[in-house]
């Protein structure tokens, strides 16, 4: 018999296994047997909470989307002005807690599954339309709109450009390089704004 308020604790064990074992390997390609054992729970345990493979995948992404998205809420709290909001979604994306080797392979891992996969597709979307939304809550007060919609996709771009050459270990070997190159681009933009 289950232990009583066991189950949101499993979950999170579960999720967590899936991404270090991603993150290991650097792809999806991970057994339900392989997650529950690094959890510290049965295969059928595992199956019980959350079905196939797939359904703890889009957990784990699910999860991944949720961390961020309350970060960059907190974030955003917290900034004062246009340029600080956008300031303030850059360095979320490459904090210490989002820009750690296991989640950048699992969101690689991720963007390759969406290929095949529609449920990971439509998060993948969410994702990008939430980037786009608060990197818009900055530049669209600093710049006009469809200018500032050119530089919030560029960020995005930008952004998830260096999760992709860390997850494959080439560039830029850390997130504060990163972050500071995305910040030049964007001081860029802003002063060519201002001179035109």
């Amino acid at each position: 018999m289950p232990k009583v308020g066991m189950e949101p604790l499993r979950r999170k064990a579960l999720i967590d296994a899936t991404i270090s074992a991603i993150g290991e390997r650097g792809t999806l390609d991970v057994t339900m047997s392989e997650i529950a054992g690094r959890a510290g729970v049965s295969s059928a345990l595992a199956h019980h909470y959350f079905g196939a493979k797939e359904d703890l995948l889009e957990a784990t992404m699910r999860y991944q989307l949720t961390e961020l998205n309350a970060d960059a809420r907190m974030a955003l709290k917290s900034s004062m002005t246009a340029r600080a909001r956008v300031s303030a979604i850059i360095a979320v994306n490459f904090s210490e807690k989002q820009f750690q080797p296991e989640t950048i392979a699992a969101w690689l891992a991720f963007y390759v599954e969406a290929q095949k996969s529609p449920a990971l597709r439509r998060l993948l979307k969410v994702y990008a339309r939430r980037l786009h939304s608060n990197l818009m809550s900055g530049l669209a007060a600093l710049l006009p709109r469809s200018e500032a919609e050119r530089v919030a996709e560029t960020t995005a771009a930008l952004i998830d450009g260096f999760y992709i050459r860390r997850a494959l270990k080439d560039g830029v070997p850390d997130a504060a390089t990163a972050a500071a190159l995305i910040e030049d681009y964007l001081e860029a933009k802003l002063k060519h704004a201002k001179v035109l």
